[in-house]
């Protein structure tokens, strides 16, 4: 049977998604749980890397394993082999042909930044501490100039081996809250796939636009030309999270 498992983690201490030689990575921890609660010894196929420190509420993976569990008590079976930083949230079946990299038609990450003049400990975890920031309508303004098809060569870290940078975004959405008194800024970017530091680089851009430290002229020139030096900062790891995986 086809094992598909839907994972939520908390990234801080491992090295992403894929399995590392010297450091602690989530698939690491979810195949030797399954070789701890099953006897099974195999490997975990997830629908994408997240890197090292980044989040996620809604990763897939899938497995296939001759066994008498049923697919929706999987994730208790394996919870109670996995550290508490990692959960298996859900789990169903599926068919050969399902592969939960390939398969996957569209992705969301969600950035998250809080506005405070100093860190505040229940928040920098998984936030991201600014002075200051723009208004939410400013944001959402710039944040259109991100969709559509595009290369995205220049918001891709070097070393990337992929055969195209093109992706196509086909929606950025910026939401204001509250919490603890401060305010939170979450930036949903939902795409076909996503290149490396791609997300952490598009909301560095994000915010030098909102504030007017870039124009949208230099943005075109950033895609035209796949110059990484005309974009603003990568933001860091901690306030990203992979959020949702659709599937047709």
């Amino acid at each position: 049977m086809r094992y598909v498992l839907k994972i939520s983690y908390d990234g801080t201490d491992y090295a992403g998604w894929q399995c590392q030689k010297n450091a602690p990575s989530v698939q690491e921890k979810i195949e030797l749980a399954v070789q701890n609660a099953l006897g099974a010894t195999l490997r975990v196929t997830g629908s994408g890397r997240t890197d090292a420190g980044v989040h996620a509420f809604g990763q897939v993976c899938h497995f296939d394993l001759d066994c008498t569990v049923p697919p929706e008590k999987m994730p208790d079976c394996l919870n109670l082999h996995l550290p508490p930083d990692i959960r298996v949230l859900e789990g169903w079946g599926a068919d050969e042909g399902f592969d939960c990299n390939r398969s996957a038609k569209r992705k969301t990450y969600c950035y998250t930044l809080y506005e405070n003049k100093r860190e505040i400990p229940l928040l920098q975890r998984y936030a991201v501490r600014v002075d200051s920031a723009p208004s939410v309508e400013a944001l959402q303004d710039k944040a259109r100039l991100f969709e559509g098809e595009h290369d995205f060569k220049a918001f891709c870290a070097s070393g990337s081996s992929v055969k195209t940078t093109v992706r196509t975004v086909y929606e950025v959405r910026v939401e204001e809250s509250e919490s603890f008194g401060v305010r939170v800024l979450k930036t949903y970017v939902t795409g076909n796939g996503f290149l490396y530091n791609m997300v952490r680089t598009m909301m560095g851009e994000l915010l030098d636009l909102a504030n007017g430290k870039r124009t949208e002229e230099s943005l075109k020139r950033a895609f035209e030309s796949g110059d990484r030096s005309l974009l603003g900062k990568t933001m860091p790891a901690k306030g990203l999270t992979l959020f949702h995986v659709e599937y047709r």
